[in-house]
């Protein structure tokens, strides 16, 4: 899977002047808002140049970030990939904890700074190493299939890991009749529309995001706008996956706008999604609910600037246990996808 379906962003944008980037975010930060921008995307330009770093943003990330400095963006699986063949000596993870360390696991001899060590995730935080043995305990020889929605200390634990956006080609790639597949309740129960052949064991945890939405959101938007096409991730609940025409990763969520161009449509996730794909797709309406993520919405430009000119703050995982959660990391990365990108699908 490409690390975006945007024109221009595998290659830096530091030979932009200022006004071609903001004519970029022009229809999200209005004109008077832009001196006050200005200074930070000029000084993370020239920084990333003195320190040959590259900044990897997520697809949550906000506009300024996401049009303006980010040189790599995407969903958790094509950061992933991309984060091994970055050509630079610092790594800026625009995103959250577990996508900085999953880039210092597969970039040991790099620098890896994240802007604000309090960027968490809600799904990292409801599950630990001593939940894994635990379950291994309890259902021996089932394959652990984890989510890199993690931290390092419970990929090390795991066989296996995996994103939205590959779930279902790890598992078939076990061969086996059961797993479990970690922590993500919901994305579980929807994968598991798409693999019916195995069993998955699953564990409570959930997005604060997307276990918000419900279908009463979704039949809503749809009597407010008739017509209109409705995209889910499938970290939401299983009935809010059944109620929407679509449900993929969110690097799925922009292939299909982009290739499908329906007129109106409304993502189920994270807010700046949206206001990212409508800067590529000006001519298609985004119906908003949504609902912002507080761990992605801690960085910023100043604070990446801040990262640049101190070099903090940097990722360290010890090293026997960057090993073993590698290799989790690894294997998914070598399974090989599907000719096309499947969705979850509807029952």
């Amino acid at each position: 899977m490409a690390a975006t379906s945007l024109p221009q962003r595998n290659a830096r944008p530091d030979g932009l002047p200022l006004p071609d980037l903001y004519a970029r975010v022009s229809r999200h930060i209005p004109a008077i808002e832009w001196p006050a921008l200005a200074p930070d995307i000029e000084a993370i330009l020239r920084l990333k140049r003195e320190r040959n770093a590259v900044i990897l943003a997520h697809n949550y990330q906000a506009p300024e970030i996401f049009h303006t400095v980010a040189d790599i963006v995407g969903d958790s699986l094509a950061l992933a990939r991309e984060a091994i063949t970055v050509d630079a000596d610092v790594i800026v993870l625009a995103g959250v904890h577990f996508m900085a360390e999953t880039a210092k696991l597969l970039n040991p001899n790099k620098t890896v700074l994240i802007p604000d060590m309090r960027a968490g995730c809600s799904l990292a935080d409801s599950i630990t190493a001593a939940d894994i043995r635990a379950l291994r305990q309890k259902y021996p020889g089932v394959p652990v299939v984890t989510y890199v929605n993690t931290s390092a200390a419970v990929k090390a634990e795991s066989d296996i890991c995996c994103t939205s956006g590959n779930a279902a080609d790890v598992v078939r790639s076990l061969g086996v009749p059961r797993v479990l597949m970690l922590p993500d309740e919901f994305l579980a129960q929807n994968i598991q529309l798409q693999v019916p052949e195995v069993e998955m064991l699953t564990w409570a945890g959930h997005c604060e995001v997307h276990e918000r939405f419900t279908p009463d959101d979704i039949a809503a938007v749809r009597d407010s706008y008739p017509g209109i096409t409705v995209i889910a991730h499938p970290e939401c609940p299983p009935d809010v996956v059944q109620a929407s025409d679509f449900s993929g990763s969110t690097a799925m969520m922009m292939n299909y706008v982009t290739q499908k161009r329906p007129s109106q449509v409304v993502l189920v996730t994270e807010c700046s999604m949206a206001d990212n794909i409508a800067v590529a797709n000006p001519d298609i309406e985004f119906i908003k609910p949504c609902n912002m993520c507080p761990h992605m919405k801690r960085m910023s430009l100043g604070n990446i600037r801040h990262a640049l000119e101190t070099m903090t703050h940097e990722i360290i995982v010890e090293p026997t246990l960057a090993e073993r959660a590698r290799r989790a990391v690894e294997r998914m990365l070598a399974v090989k996808p599907t000719a096309a990108p499947t969705p979850v699908l509807k029952s």
